[in-house]
């Protein structure tokens, strides 16, 4: 491995800066030569994370609700699965004004930034430094008692006094060091910030999926509040119908009081229902604002009722790819195989900082104390050569470092073992209640159709004077509760789809 270019002549010295030391150079160009060919420390190797076969082969639970998707798909985003353009919108908003979101950016950009400065210690340091200085040399100085020992008796405090008279003092130069990095000290240094680099792009991106998914499952949330409410408050229309109905046969002598008030307890309780309603509402758009950056009731007409005509969008049946493709997208397995390798670079860098450290240093200057030869090539002053740094005792601080960080890496290795083992746990549970609701849903859809065909015949019926007018309003009621229950079904299974979106690291199954 070659050092860099300039690592072989970094200064333009004069010819008299290496005659005396022509004999050294081909020992530093070897030792350059040699630099960086080996790095203290572990190589890294990622860890395979786990997968099953198939979907349900890591299965908990009864086999009913065992997974049993085709293999083969497509994957969509979030976005696209809904297709939805309220819910787009939210999406984009969150994205550019979250908060939590910005502030992971944020942290993104400073392991970069960390990053480039870790970076910067490869390469060769140069510093200029200048400055002009009145002083004043003691006379009961080391410069006095050489005077002792060479002047003239005669002349001694003339001399003393002249050396110690204030004059000005010229200096300026710069200085240029380089560290060979025989353990790969920074090389390792520049890999652990690489894999904090990556930690943070996947904590980047953990947020960014967080942001999402609850951005969705609040927007379904709403969505049903204000489904509930639209039948709740029709079903509250027919059941004043009913009571008046009731109340004139009541003052007919048809009816006894018994039956009003038994149905006048029956509007109460389903007028009941519209606070709690409106509250969960309410609770749902809040959380919108906040996740979207905005004050509460920003959202007001973009989060406004739909119209009864507009139908809920068509759920995809699951078509999942392999396993093993999908747990590698989680950013928290991202996340924490990064984490691994910046713990493994790090006993790299404790071992290194055991043995010597050897820098290659010069500098050139000029010092004068006239400012009208202070530019002369008499003036001029340089140095050049190694110095070497080694650790003799430290009373086992630097074993103790090393034990240390193997320590963290060895952590950092079950934490990754356990993320793994944690997803798959998150992914089953995910896919065990999308199907649980997926079926009841579909028995719920049933109880929808037969409801409807049920309120048909009541009212054919009614209309041929075959039957009393409350047994419509019953079949009516009842087909607007099966309704209720379809309509929350539906808002439901959304959220379990978005529940196995984040499960599976943002992989959306699409038709």
């Amino acid at each position: 491995m070659l050092p860099p270019k300039h690592a072989k002549n970094p200064l333009p010295l004069p010819s008299d800066a290496i005659g005396t030391h022509g004999a050294r150079l081909p020992l530093i160009l070897l030792i350059t030569t040699l630099a960086g060919c080996a790095a203290a420390g572990p190589d890294y190797k990622p860890m395979l994370a786990a997968a099953p076969s198939g979907w349900s082969a890591w299965h908990g639970g009864s086999p009913a609700l065992s997974t049993t998707h085709q293999q083969n798909g497509s994957v969509s985003t979030l976005a696209a699965l809904f297709d939805d353009r309220v819910l787009d919108a939210l999406e984009a908003k969150a994205l550019l004004a979250n908060h939590d979101l910005l502030t992971a950016a944020l942290r993104f950009a400073q392991s970069r930034t960390q990053r480039v400065t870790v970076a910067a210690q490869r390469g060769l340091q140069v510093d200029a430094s200048a400055s002009l200085k009145r002083q004043r040399e003691s006379e009961n100085g080391a410069e006095t008692r050489l005077l002792n020992e060479i002047a003239p008796t005669s002349e001694l405090n003339q001399l003393v006094s002249a050396l110690s008279s204030p004059s000005n003092l010229y200096d300026a130069g710069f200085d240029a060091s380089w560290e060979l990095d025989l353990w790969g000290r920074v090389r390792r240094s520049i890999e652990a910030a690489d894999a904090n680099v990556d930690a943070a792009a996947a904590t980047l991106r953990a947020v960014q999926l967080d942001v999402s998914t609850e951005l969705a499952r609040n927007y379904f949330e709403l969505r049903d509040a204000q489904q509930q409410l639209r039948l709740t408050r029709v079903d509250i229309a027919a059941a004043e119908e009913s009571l008046a109905l009731i109340r004139a046969k009541a003052d007919g002598g048809l009816n006894n009081d018994l039956d009003v008030n038994r149905q006048r307890a029956q509007l109460a309780d389903m007028r009941s229902l519209l606070p709690g309603l409106l509250e969960q509402e309410a609770q749902a758009s809040n959380q919108l604002t906040l996740l979207t950056g905005l004050q509460p009731g920003a959202l007001q007409q973009e989060l406004a009722p739909r119209m009864e005509s507009e139908q809920a969008p068509v759920l995809p049946d699951l078509r999942l790819g392999l396993p093993s493709e999908f747990a590698l997208r989680r950013p928290d397995i991202q996340g924490a195989q990064a984490r691994l390798h910046a713990a493994t670079a790090n006993i790299g860098i404790a071992t290194a900082d055991a043995y010597p450290r050897l820098t290659l240093g010069a500098s050139f200057g000029l010092e004068s104390v006239r400012g009208s030869n202070f530019g002369d090539w008499g003036s001029r002053q340089w140095s050049l050569g190694p110095s070497l740094s080694m650790p003799i005792f430290d009373h086992g601080r630097r074993l103790a470092t090393i034990q240390l960080r193997t320590l963290e890496q060895q952590e950092a290795a079950i934490s990754f073992q356990q993320t793994v083992l944690k997803a798959w746990h998150e992914i089953d549970s995910a896919l065990t209640s999308y199907t649980a609701q997926r079926q009841r849903q579909q028995q719920l859809a049933e109880k929808e159709r037969s409801s409807r065909a049920a309120y048909v015949l009541a009212r054919v019926r009614y209309r041929h004077g075959l039957t009393d007018y409350l047994v419509e309003l019953d079949a009516w009621r009842t087909l607007l509760q099966a309704q209720r229950d379809d309509a929350q079904s539906t808002s439901l299974l959304s959220i379990r789809l978005v529940s196995i979106y984040k499960a599976l690291g943002g992989a959306a199954p699409d038709n």
